[in-house]
Formats: structure tokens, C-alpha cells, sequence
């Protein structure tokens, strides 16, 4: 049983398309959305950056079924914990408890733009575990106090709580974070198709809970666009988290990538129109055990094409072979 999500990406589409594409997502049966957070795009082909937590607000406003969730949130830098807290209480709220709230440690380019600087990963994990603490704490009401060894926190309060708190994913990549996870998190959240980090994550508590992964696509009936689109927009997918979340702006990942080839790319992202192709790459995220997984469909022009192929064909495929509720 595997549950199919689509990606509301931020950094290939303005705000008013993302929440369009939502709706049309919802209407043609994606079980769940997830939507990135960032302030810049990966490359400047991708073109786009709007705030994600304003767009998630008009999402929650224009959708009722659909379950919302950051992928992911870095509740850190450019936020605040407490203010993370306000946020994802409030969207619950917005939703009618169709939240879910994804943190990770974040990627510098995204949060350099507040300034100083990018400590090392060692450093990241323990704020986005105090982060994690400050978030659940305002989560349980009345006033928090906290002084820590890297926030602090004076007498705040969420005055607009729901009844039920959204559940927080925390997003790994190896042993320590699948341990931060295991410990601290209600569902886990990997790019990657590896067992070993819902085995690390299952070790250290999280044995049980939801996983959750995401698979770049690009659809178009000419799988030579596909490739020319997914190598235009998406080669900086396959670097890696160690050197995704060190590059500090879309150029550092142009100049990262410059070697990678459209070859390259479509032996590592399904091109094109043909379904079994899809599958197959979703097949390894359900033999590692993922319960679910969120497509990201590459260029934000092509979302309308996309959505009425997965209606028509891309869903009833996938719901075939992996089973869906």
C-alpha cells in the first residue's frame, strides 16, 4: 500500500499557479501535497521563490480534502522556532487538521540570506533538536520560557491552537539524523530510496510511523523535451544532501553541475510519457518501505499537462501496482 502525493515546488512556479495546480491536484485524486520552502531556486532556470507559508494559507483555503505539508521547513535561521510554531499551528487551524508540519536543518541557499553563517552539520542537528523541543513545547499551551545553547525564548504563548497539534516529520539523510528523528519526530521524510534510513530511523523510535519520500518526474509526450526540461531545471537532484545543503546560491549549483548531461539525467529521472517507466521508479521507495511518496513534476508550465495525465493514466497505474486506500 502506497499513498501518492504531488509536490507544490516553490521554485518552479509563482504563487497564484502553485495554489491553481493544487487544486487541480486534489481534484484528480493525488492522496497528499507537500510543498518546499525556500528563498531561492535551485538554478535560475527554475525561475521562482515565493513564500511558501502564504501560499500554503491560500492552498488551505482552496482545497478541502487534499492533506498540506511542508518539505521541508528549516526551523532555524530565517525562522525562529517559536515563530515556526505559530505558523504551523495557525495552518492547522487554516486546514481543518490537514497539516503536517516537515523540518529539516536546512540548505545555506536558503538561509545564508539572514547572515551568520553556515556552521557545520554537527551543529545544525543540535538546533533543529532544540528547534523540535521550543515547537512541541508551544504546541502544549500556556507560556514557554527557554534558554538555550542556541535560542531562547521569552515568556511566548500560541494564543490559536488546535485541538490537535500538526504531527512534525523531521527529514534524514543518515545515521544522526534518522536518530534525531527516531527520537523527536511523528513520521520520517528522505529523498532517497534507502532502507537503511527507515531501518535507522524504526531503531531509534520511529518504528511504526509514516515515512515519507519524493521522486522527481518529467512528463511531456516528446520524451526529448522531458530530458531537455528535467536537465534544464532538475540536474542539481542528483549531487547529494552533503553537497546540496552546503552551496550557497543558484550559481554555485551551475557551476556544480555544468558536467552533468542530459544522459545523466534521464538515466536517474523517468522522461516522457510511458507509465511503466513511472512506476518503476516509484517501485523502489515501496521496496524500502516508504508508505509514501510525493512526484515532483518538473517546470512549472507543464503542471496542467501533467495533472490530466496522471488523472487519466498516471494514478490508475501506479494504484495498480502499489495499491492506494
Amino acid at each position: 500500500m502506497a499513498h501518492i502525493g504531488y509536490t507544490m515546488m516553490t521554485e518552479q512556479a509563482g504563487p497564484r499557479e502553485l495554489v491553481g495546480h493544487l487544486v487541480r491536484a486534489e481534484e484528480v485524486g493525488f492522496d497528499f501535497s507537500v510543498t518546499s520552502d525556500h528563498y531561492f531556486p535551485w538554478l535560475r532556470s527554475q525561475g521562482h521563490a515565493p513564500y511558501a507559508w502564504s501560499v500554503l494559507g491560500a492552498a488551505a483555503q482552496a482545497t478541502s480534502r487534499i492533506p498540506l505539508m511542508t518539505y521541508v521547513t528549516c526551523p532555524t535561521f530565517r525562522y525562529h522556532p517559536a515563530v515556526v510554531a505559530q505558523k504551523a499551528a495557525t495552518l492547522q487551524l487554516l486546514s481543518e487538521g490537514r497539516f503536517r508540519l516537515g523540518l529539516g536543518s536546512g540548505e545555506n541557499l536558503n538561509e545564508h540570506v539572514v547572515g551568520g553563517g553556515w556552521p557545520s552539520v554537527d551543529v545544525r542537528h543540535e538546533m533543529l533538536q532544540e528547534a523540535v523541543e521550543i515547537i512541541r513545547a508551544l504546541f502544549g499551551g500556556g507560556h514557554v520560557n527557554h534558554r538555550g545553547a542556541h535560542f531562547d525564548v521569552e515568556s511566548a504563548r500560541l494564543w490559536d491552537l488546535p485541538d490537535s497539534p500538526p504531527p512534525i516529520g523531521i527529514a534524514v539523510s543518515g545515521e544522526r539524523s534518522a536518530k534525531l528523528a527516531g527520537e523527536s519526530a511523528d513520521l520520517v521524510i528522505a529523498t532517497e530510496p534507502k532502507a537503511g534510513l527507515l531501518e535507522a530511523f524504526g531503531r531509534h523510535g520511529g518504528e511504526g510511523k509514516p515515512s515519507v519520500g519524493q521522486l522527481p518526474v518529467s512528463y511531456d509526450p516528446d520524451r526529448d523535451t522531458a530530458i531537455k526540461r528535467a536537465h534544464s531545471q532538475f540536474r542539481w537532484f542528483g549531487s547529494g544532501w552533503k553537497v546540496n545543503s552546503e552551496l550557497p546560491h543558484p550559481d554555485s549549483f551551475e557551476g556544480a553541475t555544468q558536467f552533468v548531461t542530459p544522459d545523466d539525467v534521464a538515466e536517474s529521472i523517468p522522461c516522457g510519457d510511458d507509465p511503466d517507466a513511472f512506476v518503476a521508479a516509484v517501485r523502489p521507495y515501496v521496496e524500502a518501505g516508504f508508505t509514501e511518496i510525493a512526484l515532483v513534476q518538473i517546470g512549472g508550465e507543464s503542471q496542467p499537462a501533467f495533472l490530466d495525465w496522471s488523472e487519466s493514466t498516471l494514478l490508475p497505474a501506479l494504484r495498480e501496482a502499489f495499491g492506494s486506500d
